[in-house]
Formats: structure tokens, sequence, C-alpha cells
């Protein structure tokens, strides 16, 4: 990618950027900033960004900070004629500036520094690609893991995952990725708690308050668990503070705090639906509680109207399907819980399937929720904390 926008008020000086350096990378150019800033968000992204410093109503050192909260990866270099140190300064500390050249510019000169950027852009974004590809790879593993050892508990975190994603998206919060990431991993700390316990929890019967305090306790063993992997850290707090009973207030812009309350909120939504709770009435009675932001709750709203329109079918084995969602449990013949109600069908699960019913056998036909889902057309929850 070699897409590089210059911003000047001077149109000699972007005419003549142009032509020195249009065979040789794909140019952009703007008059001003506010033009700048436009083009940015309606012809980005670009891999650098070169910007005078001294502009009417906006100067470069304001304008390649904004660059930087629209685009992070975009390369910043500031270009003046102003041998200004204290203006250089400046632009570092609060547009991280890449480079920092003095007008007139020699054409070699700035021609080795839009390589340099270009080349910085470049390891940007082999690095974040490298991390999301990492991450998402171990995350997956670990959910493919919890899925074969701890059915139970997977079938949650998958139903949690939902609801999360549901809330967020009508929240309009930002990154909904991480909040849907700690609820995927919101039960890993599970693989601790002894299978009936989880099975009793499952069923809906109450715990006393040894086994309540064991189930507790997964949450922090899933925290120190996700906390060594890079990159997760915000998550794994979310994680560790799941059960937290603090509100999130209007205003809030904590990641940690929001994905905290919207997992309470969830895994505390799924509880009582196992109970055999009636939606509308669990709704109602979160909404009363204190300990619930309203309008976290409010967002989950619509959730049981998109489950509604799901097709429920009943399949063999050899019909079953990567993406369908098991709508019963699944037992192999001798008793043995292979899938759990709400859990996703991947290939590790066919393949564990198909091992068991070559052994032991599996009870047939299984009960799932097909493809082919429609959404409700309801308008989103406007939020104030949204980011």
């Amino acid at each position: 990618m070699k897409r590089i926008l210059c911003v000047d008020d001077e149109p000699n000086v972007l005419q003549a950027f142009e032509r020195q350096f249009r065979k040789r990378f794909e140019i952009h150019t703007a008059l001003g900033p506010e033009l700048g800033l436009a083009a940015l968000r309606d012809s980005g992204p670009f891999a650098v960004v070169v910007s005078d410093l001294r502009m009417p109503v906006m100067d470069g050192i304001e304008f390649l900070s904004r660059v930087r909260k629209l685009s992070s990866d975009t390369v910043r270099i500031m270009l003046t004629g102003q041998a200004d140190l204290s203006a250089a300064i400046a632009a570092v500390n609060q547009g991280n500036i890449f480079q920092f050249l003095n007008k007139p510019c020699p054409s070699d000169v700035l021609a080795r520094a839009l390589d340099a950027a270009l080349e910085q852009h470049r390891l940007l974004t082999s690095e974040r690609e490298l991390l999301e590809q990492t991450l998402h790879g171990s995350v997956g593993v670990l959910c493919e893991i919890l899925s074969l050892v701890n059915p139970s508990a997977f079938s949650r975190a998958e139903r949690a995952r939902r609801y999360v994603r549901h809330m967020a998206e009508r929240l309009g919060l930002a990154d909904c990725w991480q909040y849907e990431l700690a609820a995927m991993l919101s039960q890993i700390g599970c693989v601790t708690v002894p299978p009936d316990l989880l099975d009793k929890l499952s069923s809906g019967s109450p715990l006393n308050k040894e086994e309540a305090e064991i189930f507790a306790s997964q949450s922090r063993v899933g925290h120190d668990l996700l906390a060594k992997i890079p990159r997760l850290e915000a998550v794994s707090e979310m994680v560790a503070r799941q059960r937290s009973s603090c509100p999130v207030e209007e205003g809030t812009h904590d990641p940690v705090r929001i994905g905290a309350h919207l997992l309470r909120i969830a895994l505390d939504f799924d509880e009582q639906m196992v109970r055999g709770g009636q939606f509308e009435t669990v709704l109602a009675e979160m909404l009363r509680r204190r300990e619930y932001s309203p309008l976290f709750v409010a967002a989950l709203e619509q959730v049981q109207v998109e489950e509604a329109k799901r097709e429920i079918r009943v399949v063999r084995l050899a019909q079953l399907k990567t993406h369908m969602i098991v709508n019963a449990d699944v037992f192999s013949r001798n008793g043995l819980l292979l899938l759990a109600k709400g859990q996703e069908v991947t290939d590790s699960v066919l393949a564990r399937l198909s091992a068991f019913a070559v052994t032991t056998g599996i009870v047939e036909p299984i009960h799932v929720i097909g493809l082919g889902v429609t959404h409700s057309p309801e308008a989103a929850v406007p939020s104030a904390i949204a980011s």
C-alpha cells in the first residue's frame, strides 16, 4: 500500500508534491486540514500523511493528532518552513510524528522519508495482522478444548457470547470484539470445576454455599490463564470481574468495567433462563434491581425475538453440519454428555461425535437450530457511554 496524503494550505506546494512523486507513489492531496480529515474519512485509509505545520483554523500538530485518532496505523510526517524546536517537540509528543522535516525539503530527502514511512506502515500492519491471527488461533484452540472437555461450560459461554454481542451492538460500543472475546473465554476456568457441579448448575438446580464458592473461583482461574497471553490483559480482567455487582454509570469509558458488567448481565440472565424463567419476567426483574445498569439490560430485550426466528430441526449424525446450534443435550449410549444445549457444532465436535458413534454409540436424533437466522430491524438503543 503506497497511498500518501499531502495536506497544505498552499495549492502550489500540493501541485509540486504531486508532480514530484506521482510516478513513484499513489499521491492524494487536500487543501487545508479540514479537507484533509474529510479525505481520510471518505477516501482512507492512507499509509502516510504529510502535513504542513502552519495552517489556518487548525495547525499541523492538532491535525495529525486527529489523524492518529481516526487511523492509528497511518504514519505521520510534519513539513514546515518554521525551524521551531518547540513546535517540533510538541508535534512529536502530541501527534506521535514519525519524522519532522523543514521546508524547503530536497526531493531526495523527502523521497527517502516517504520510503521509510511506508516501510514503517508495513511493519505496523504486518505486526497487527500477525497478532490478530495468532490471538484468534489461540482463542479458537482454548474454546475447542473447553467444548470437548466440558460441554456444559462451553454451552454457557456460547450463550453468553451471543447475549454480549447483541448488547454491545445495540449499545453502539466500540471494539465489540473484546467484549465478545471475554464472553467466549468467561468459562475457561471451569476446567478446574467438577463436571457434576456444572451439570447441577446447567440443570437449574441451586448450589449450596461450598459449591457456589467453587464455581465462583473459576473466574480467577480464567483470569490467571488468560493473563499469560499477550494483548489479552483487558479481556482477562473482564473475566476476573465477571461477577462484580458494580453497575456502569453513564459516561463510563473504561472497557474493563463495561465488559465485566456485560458479562454479569449476560450470565445472570442465562442462569435465570436455564432455571426456567420467562423472558419478560426475567428482564423486568433485572431492570428493577440496582446492581444492573438499566441501559445495558434494555439492550438485551430483542434477543428473544431473534432467537425465536431460528429454525429448529431434528437431524441424524450424518446430517449434522458445522455452525448448527444444538437445541438439546447430546449423550452417548452409556449416558456421557457429549454436547450441551446451545453449543455450536465445529469440525472437532463432529470428529468427536463420529468417534463415539463408532465405539459406544450416540443417542439420535439430534435437535438443532438451523441456519438462516433473520434479525429484527429494531433501532439500536442509544448509548451515553458509546466510545
